[in-house]
C-alpha cells in the first residue's frame, strides 16, 4: 500500500537523521544541511520537468520518485511529518482550485 510505504520511508528518514554521514546518502544530506537538501529538491524538480517534456513515461516516473523522495527528506529535516501534507491534500479534496486559493487570502 502506498500509505504504508510513506510511513516506512518516513521512519527510515527519521532514523538517518542520527546516523553517521559516512554510513548513508541521506545521513550525508542531513549532515550537509538544509541548503544542500533544497538544492537537491530543485535539481530533482528540474529533472522531472525535463522528463515530462521528453515524453518518456518510465523516465517521468523515475524522476518523480526522486523528487518525492528528496521532498520527504526536506520535510523530515524540517521536523514536518509528511502526513501533514497528506492531510492538507485531503482538506483540499473536493474544493475547486479557485475556492482553495481564495481561502488562503
Amino acid at each position: 500500500m502506498p500509505g504504508d510505504t510513506l510511513k516506512k520511508l518516513t521512519g527510515v528518514l527519521q532514523q538517518r537523521r542520527q546516523a553517521d554521514p559516512e554510513s548513508s546518502y541521506v545521513a550525508g544530506l542531513y549532515h550537509k544541511g538544509l541548503d544542500t537538501i533544497l538544492k537537491k529538491v530543485g535539481e530533482e524538480a528540474t529533472e522531472t520537468v525535463i522528463a515530462a517534456k521528453g515524453g518518456d513515461a518510465d523516465q517521468l516516473v523515475y524522476e518523480t520518485a526522486d523528487l518525492w523522495f528528496h521532498t520527504l527528506v526536506m520535510l523530515v529535516h524540517q521536523d514536518i511529518d509528511p502526513e501533514r501534507v497528506l492531510n492538507e491534500l485531503e482538506r483540499r479534496f473536493g474544493l475547486s482550485g479557485l475556492e482553495e486559493k481564495a481561502a488562503r487570502k
